[in-house]
């Protein structure tokens, strides 16, 4: 494992409890009944430094405020004519979403992480409420809003390998309250780091970055979902922009074929007010660029057999998060990220393919 030593801790964090079985509508609203209730908060395990031999430490909770989706897989030949019906060969729901997704990876590599975010009061909300519980996610701040439906994607497979998607916002993208509530603020305030995509509201998105950068808290945001320009407002409070190489490409209408063209659209990035630029560029690996700095560069950690893609992004940018609240060199983080997104390709779907810290620390040590 080489130079993965263990650094000193960060600052001790603050718990804060919230049971969010609430909805953000007046009450003179009709709401329907919740189908569940989220599980009962508890104190987060501590977590174990890169070192196997490391001492336990408490650390700042990493925070994730992002979407949470049902996707609905459908395997079929081809897609239905206008009118036609045709039968799907297998058909299955899984919970995901960039947030959420990101959230689990923090989970599931035994850092304490919140999950700030919205479903409906539906059985796709339970889904999801169960995979965030099942990733040691605490929900103290998961909130049911009751007039909208949990987040949903239909995921079309066609046998030809082409797919087609639809995506239902639902309560990502409806029912936010105007200003976020104080405890979801607070948790944002006392965290190590803020992670975000643009999977909900961008104004959501500039309070958190805003509620960060005040309290000197470091803020990533993953350039994946919408597609449509960063608002120069959120830019300004964000210290990591994490996009892969067409997210890039669209951000800056500039090409991103080449590892040069690729740093002339991060230079633009630069000058768009963003210091630092993590590029996620696949099977080529992952480029750290720092302004006035020497651009790192991360080889793949060659996975023995790729089986599904889905969610390796969201876990890099995930795993790179909780090695830099640890207090790792960013040569570290990015061979961190590099390895759990290994892991992760080599099972199917996205949340059940994140990998545990064990699993990590056990690639790391022949890597």
């Amino acid at each position: 494992m080489g130079g993965f030593s263990t650094l000193s801790a960060p600052k001790p964090w603050r718990h804060h409890h919230k049971l969010s079985t609430i909805s953000n509508q007046p009450a003179t609203k009709n709401v329907p009944s919740l189908l569940f209730n989220p599980p009962p908060s508890r104190k987060p395990k501590p977590f174990y430094c890169f070192a196997l031999d490391s001492s336990k430490t408490e650390a700042p909770p990493l925070v994730v405020v992002g979407s949470a989706n049902a996707d609905i897989y459908v395997e079929i030949e081809r897609l239905p004519k206008e009118g036609e019906t045709v039968s799907a060969k297998t058909g299955q729901t899984l919970a995901g979403g960039k947030g959420a997704n990101q959230a689990v990876c923090g989970g599931k590599l035994d850092y304490p992480t919140y999950f700030v975010g919205q479903v409906g009061g539906d059985a796709h909300g339970k889904l999801i409420a169960e995979a965030l519980e099942g990733g040691g996610v605490l929900l103290d701040h998961l909130s049911i809003v009751g007039d909208a439906p949990t987040g949903h994607a239909v995921v079309m497979l066609q046998t030809d390998g082409q797919n087609s998607i639809i995506i239902v916002g639902g309560a990502n993208m409806a029912s936010w309250p105007e200003t976020l509530p104080p405890e979801d603020l607070e948790v944002v305030k006392n965290a190590g780091i803020v992670l975000l995509q643009r999977e909900i509201p961008d104004s959501v998105n500039i309070q958190v970055a805003k509620t960060a950068r005040s309290a000197g808290v470091p803020v990533i945001l993953d350039a994946g979902g919408v597609d449509a320009p960063i608002p120069p407002e959120l830019l300004k409070f964000i210290d990591i922009l994490s996009p892969n190489e067409t997210e890039l490409g669209r951000l800056t209408n500039m090409p991103t074929e080449s590892f040069e063209q690729i740093s002339e659209a991060v230079g633009k990035c630069h000058k768009m007010g963003v210091k630092q630029v993590l590029v996620k560029l696949g099977a080529k690996g992952s480029v750290l660029f720092v302004e006035g700095e020497e651009p790192i560069r991360q080889a793949i950690i060659s996975a023995p057999k790729v089986i599904d893609t889905t969610g390796a992004g969201d876990t890099f940018t995930a795993a790179f998060a909780v090695a830099l609240v640890e207090g790792k060199s960013k040569k570290e983080c990015l061979k961190f990220a590099a390895a759990a997104a290994s892991l992760c390709v080599q099972v199917k779907g996205a949340i059940p393919s994140m990998p545990d810290r064990k699993a990590v620390l056990n690639l790391l040590q022949t890597h």
